[in-house]
């Protein structure tokens, strides 16, 4: 693995030159102009703070974008990543963050290392469009006491929800100008601007000079510390067994999500630059780096989607331009510390606000109600309720569950037709050919002989009672499964005892297999397996004598 990952590097940089370093390093800093508002904000609603957000996008950069699956991958902390972790801090404080985020960082390094890489391939598509709108009504829902000026209680965006019909909902009006400002000014703004400044960045500018201006009396970011290694980090004396077992459920949450968004990202970005990401190498980046993050105050980090296309369209050429964002972002930390700090959280709740919306994958969701794909559309919600009401890990479960189900209903359907033989489709007029087969039938088999589908092959007897001849012509039949063949062999040992002539036509390679793994090809005997029904007519005149 380490000498293919070798190999790529000295393709991605052969011919490097001073153009492309330039390219790279204008990229970066274009990158860390979007990440910049975004760190600051995923920190606030995860329920850490603003530095852990922008250390976390620090460090993310320097790391995991050195050791990536593609050279346009950017990662940083993400909207769908401080959602979980809001109930997470809730319960078990940031150390609890810390500890889960390490096990999580452990997880993602072994799936990299054991080539899980294409596991996200078996997810449905409407499940991972449903827990991304899941998780967005989880951000905005968690992001109403900054927006709002308010004051909730509980673990988890519904408990808080629920906490204002005894607690009151008294908004700050103040708060609430800044915020719907910052969202109209996102929403309005003119896209081709965005090239030069993003709009997310302008806004908080905007917002900040004003209330420091008018000196308001609004909540802000507070102290951001101008060091990579904070007083509230991860200790090794803080690790301790029974810490550890109750963390691995979220863990897995985290681990799972992470898996999910930097292949996702990583499929997008590739057919954005033609060049496919190397799915084990993203999980080995994306484990070391978030191995590292809680010993920094970190939280955890994944490729991002909007960083990433960012990263693309601004002309990324190498992997560098993930560690120049890294550094524009610590050059801001040391420089800007004091401005960001007071920061309006208003401000940012109306920056995740519009990303909470812009998260959804409208186009798709459109496509499924408006085509009315009900499989889809139960997935879909199921998901996205399960991923509000419960967690990640039980909702991407359900959704699963829920497609398999979908998946084995359409995938069991068979068809069975049944059609007497008739010689002269042939232009045989063999006197004794047409009376060999003057009562033979073909049943048409088509689609998967499996467990679902034993009851179908069983009810065969009663269609080709009469019969003195039974040819099954099986060249649709994809698949055959021990239930099945254990139900044909008992229909052809009873046909057989009725004195009916058998034969089997036309079974696929793989069909076949299973069928020299049972005792049927035995039973029935290889010489009354055939290529095609025509083969069997034309081949065989004796009456009560099949013979190739």
């Amino acid at each position: 693995m380490l000498g293919s990952f070798g190999d790529s590097l000295k393709q991605e940089f052969k011919g490097y030159n001073a153009s492309k370093l330039t390219q790279d390093l204008m990229a970066g800093l274009t990158v860390a102009a979007v990440a910049l508002p975004l760190a600051l904000a995923f920190g606030v609603s995860s329920g850490a703070d603003a530095a852990a957000g922008l250390i976390t996008a620090i460090i993310a950069g320097l790391v995991m974008s050195g050791l990536s699956g593609g050279y346009y991958q950017i990662s940083g902390p993400t909207g769908a990543m401080a959602a979980i972790l809001m109930s997470l801090v809730a319960t078990y404080g940031l150390n609890g963050v810390y500890i889960a985020t390490l096990i999580a960082g452990i997880l993602l390094l072994l799936s990299g290392l054991l080539r899980l890489g294409k596991l996200t391939a078996f997810i449905p598509a409407p499940v991972i469009t449903g827990f991304t709108s899941g998780i967005a009504v989880i951000i905005a829902l968690g992001q109403i006491d900054n927006f709002f000026g308010t004051h909730s209680q509980g673990t988890s965006a519904i408990s808080k929800l629920f906490s204002y019909a005894y607690l009151g909902f008294s908004p700050n009006l103040t708060a609430v100008l800044l915020g719907a400002f910052v969202v109209l000014f996102m929403v309005f703004f003119p896209k081709k601007w965005s090239a030069v400044i993003p709009a997310s960045l302008l806004s908080i500018i905007l917002t900040t000079a004003v209330s420091l201006f008018l000196e308001l009396d609004v909540a802000v970011v507070g102290e951001i510390p101008k060091t990579l290694i904070p007083e509230s980090r991860l200790t090794l004396s803080a690790l301790n067994i029974k810490t550890l077992g109750e963390l691995v459920t979220p863990a897995f949450s985290i681990a799972i999500l992470g898996m999910i968004e930097s292949l996702l990202c990583g499929a997008s970005a590739g057919r954005m630059t033609g060049v496919r990401l190397n799915s084990n190498q993203e999980l080995i980046a994306q484990g070391v780096g978030n191995i590292l993050l809680p010993f920094f105050g970190g939280i955890p980090a994944t490729a991002a989607i909007a960083r990433t296309s960012v990263a693309v369209k601004s002309g990324a050429q190498t992997r560098l331009v993930g560690v120049f964002h890294a550094v524009g972002l610590l050059i801001s930390m040391f420089l800007l510390a004091p401005v960001m700090s007071q920061i309006p959280l208003a401000a940012l709740a109306g920056v995740l606000m519009v990303t909470a919306w812009r998260m959804n994958e409208w186009e798709s969701i459109h496509y499924i109600f408006s085509h009315k794909f009900k499989g889809a559309m139960l997935e879909f919600v199921a998901t996205m309720a399960a991923t509000i009401v419960f967690d990640l890990t039980i909702a991407i479960l359900i959704g699963v569950v829920i497609g398999l189900v979908f998946l084995v209903t359409r995938l069991s359907f068979i068809e069975i037709n049944y059609e007497d033989v008739d010689m002269s489709r042939m232009n045989v007029t063999d006197p004794v050919l047409c009376e060999r087969y003057s009562n033979a039938k073909v049943v048409y088999i088509t689609g998967p002989m499996i467990f679902a589908n034993t009851q179908a092959i069983s009810d065969i007897a009663e269609k080709v009672k009469g019969a003195d001849t039974v040819l099954f012509s099986m060249r649709g039949v994809s698949n055959i499964d021990i239930s099945c063949a254990q139900v044909l062999r008992e229909l052809i040992e009873s046909l057989r005892n009725q004195g009916v002539d058998v034969a089997l036509c036309g079974l696929p390679t793989h069909t076949m297999k299973m069928m020299q793994r049972t005792d049927l090809k035995e039973i029935i005997g290889e010489e009354n397996f055939y290529w095609s029904v025509e083969r069997v007519l034309l081949t065989n005149r004796a009456k009560g004598k099949m013979a190739a």
